[in-house]
């Protein structure tokens, strides 16, 4: 439809301040937003509506404008409810890029123009998909009252009889008819998220076929449909961000109105995850403002006051101070951009992070991966029990450079009676998405992650987050795509092995370990194996024959042989020692 038959409809209340000679332009879509940035969700041609609540000054009108215009937006529309009157520099700006501006009445909803030019539009390419596309794009324009995502896959339910989730890139159930465990169990959920993001990393085109037990599935990235900056983006840096649309369905046979009509429930379900992630805001500022006071040394009491701050918002409805955790986050990318193995070494681990060497302090390629890791910690640490309207409310995350900072408030912190302090385990933490992360990494890079123990006051905030970046520093010296450490780590002598270079490891594995790997691989000996469980055992014969099913003597034949290899001694504690080290390290 044109602009000028918007212009002629009286009950939509809009009033024309600038753009009078191109009201001949098409309208072909509505988009409501407050976004700074909105490019990454327009395609061209829509009418964009606001309230102005992006705008904090005269100068933010400018940049605003701009982005827009590059995007193709065909006009836009504010509205006055706001601020009274559309403010002069508003007016300026679109008159400079040429974007037709209209002001919108404040007795008129931006629901009632939403639904009129989705019903002008549809009628025109007409078909009862037509319709139900009007449906979607009016309960998701219409802001929160909506219902967000929920209400979309309904529809989806109830117009085209199609189950469909909205899921994270690591599995976890964002929004769905059938929330529970029946409806999409989380070993399913898991399983199509790693298939979405090895499609997406493949860069192959969606809908991605997915079958899981006897059940196929179609996944739709949920992603902006920018024609600028957002498609020029390196995939790297949303692929382990973005949702995914999961539909119990082959859609290799749809018909391309129907596939049409499932993108754009993709566009929709988009603008709600970018209202979410503006809702994030708050919590990233204030955890940015702990961090730079953590890491600038200052006093306590200041430390203290931004805590103060920051309780109410992480923990509503709580009074008590809470404790803290810290967990710290890397993403890296392989120099090469792809290919490396998944061990500790040279595309597992950078040379920077295995401590010295040549490559100390290389930087990867690829792209920057804190905003990235930010994400992550952002989803992976979701608490699930949350009592604001949000399940990420608590969580505040920071970043700077390669690195992510999360602040994690607990309510109370109690010791178990194995001494184990309660709150996030290193472990548990990615024990759900250690496999679909692994499969959105796609060989080329890595995720690592290091917890601290709790603490309870803003003194033991620098400490913590020292802590988490040296378990963090553990994790990358194991081999895998995404490994974390936690705090308990750090007694052990794997602190020490992060920091051991790369050619002093493989000199000092191939020294001890190489002459008993050839000789098991010649005469089928389980030479390692016996040393493995030998130094589990703590050089107890009994023990260690038990373990193995075998007598005595075999084992002590094995050990003999074992130390005529490698010219050691198994009775003393450094070769004992020795041993040790290069089994953890090989």
């Amino acid at each position: 439809m044109r602009l000028r038959a918007l212009l002629d409809t009286d009950a939509l209340g809009l009033r024309l301040l600038g753009g009078q000679d191109e009201l001949d332009r098409t309208v072909r879509g509505v988009m409501t937003t407050d976004l700074r940035d909105p490019s990454r969700y327009l395609s061209g041609g829509e009418l964009v509506l606001t309230g102005l609540a992006w705008r904090r000054g005269p100068a933010d009108s400018e940049p605003f404008v701009r982005i827009l215009a590059t995007a193709g937006v065909t006009a836009l529309g504010a509205g006055e409810a706001e601020l009274g009157a559309i403010p002069d520099d508003l007016v300026t700006a679109c008159a400079r890029h040429r974007l037709p501006l209209f002001a919108v009445n404040e007795s008129v909803a931006f629901a009632t123009i939403t639904e009129h030019v989705v019903r002008q539009v549809s009628g025109e390419r007409a078909g009862d998909l037509a319709a139900v596309v009007d449906r979607h794009r009016r309960m998701m324009t219409s802001g929160p009252a909506g219902g967000g995502p929920d209400v979309v896959l309904d529809l989806l339910g109830s117009d085209l009889d199609l189950r469909a989730w909205v899921l994270s890139p690591a599995g976890r159930l964002v929004a769905g008819s059938h929330l529970t465990e029946a409806g999409l169990p989380a070993g399913v959920r898991a399983a199509l998220a790693g298939e979405h993001l090895a499609g997406v990393r493949s860069g192959r085109r969606g809908p991605y076929r997915a079958t899981v037990g006897s059940t196929t599935y179609s996944l739709f990235p949920v992603r902006g449909g920018g024609r600028g900056t957002a498609g020029a983006r390196d995939v790297r840096e949303t692929v382990l961000s973005e949702w995914l649309l999961a539909v119990e369905a082959d859609a290799g046979d749809w018909p391309a109105e129907r596939l049409d009509l499932l993108e754009g429930v993709t566009q929709l379900i988009a603008v709600e995850r970018e209202r979410r992630d503006a809702a994030r805001t708050v919590r990233r500022r204030l955890a940015q403002e702990v961090l730079e006071l953590v890491q600038t040394g200052a006093a306590p009491a200041e430390i203290a006051a931004r805590l103060r701050v920051a309780a109410p918002v992480l923990l509503p409805g709580l009074g008590a101070a809470p404790h803290w955790q810290v967990v710290v986050a890397r993403v890296e990318w392989d120099e090469r951009g792809g290919g490396g193995d998944a061990r500790g070494g040279p595309a597992g681990a950078p040379a920077a992070e295995a401590g010295g060497g040549a490559g100390a302090g290389r930087r990867a390629a690829g792209p920057e991966g804190g905003p990235v890791a930010q994400a992550l910690l952002e989803e992976i640490l979701v608490d699930p029990l949350s009592s604001g309207p949000e399940p990420s409310d608590r969580i505040a995350v920071a970043h700077t450079g390669d690195e992510a900072v999360a602040l994690v408030p607990l309510p109370a912190v109690s010791s178990e009676h194995d001494g184990s302090e309660t709150g996030l385990h290193a472990d548990a933490i990615l024990e759900a998405v250690r496999a679909p992360l692994s499969a959105g990494l796609d060989g080329d890079g890595r995720l690592t992650l290091g917890v601290s123990a709790a603490v309870h006051s803003a003194e033991g905030l620098r400490g913590a987050l020292e802590e988490a970046r040296h378990a963090r520093r553990v994790a990358a010296a194991r081999p895998g795509r995404v490994c974390a450490a936690g705090h308990q780590e750090l007694a052990s002598h794997v602190l020490l092995l992060p920091f051991v270079p790369d050619d002093v490891r493989r000199a000092f594995t191939a020294r001890l370990l190489d002459p008993l790997r050839e000789y098991d691989r010649r005469h089928r000996a389980e030479l390692i194996p016996t040393l493995e469980a030998f130094l589990d055992c703590d050089g107890s014969w009994t023990r260690c024959a038990a373990r193995l099913h075998l007598h005595v003597n075999t084992l002590r034949y094995r050990v003999g042989r074992i130390e005529q290899l490698t010219g050691r001694d198994l009775s003393r504690l450094e070769d004992k020692l020795d041993f040790f080290l290069a089994l953890r390290m090989s």
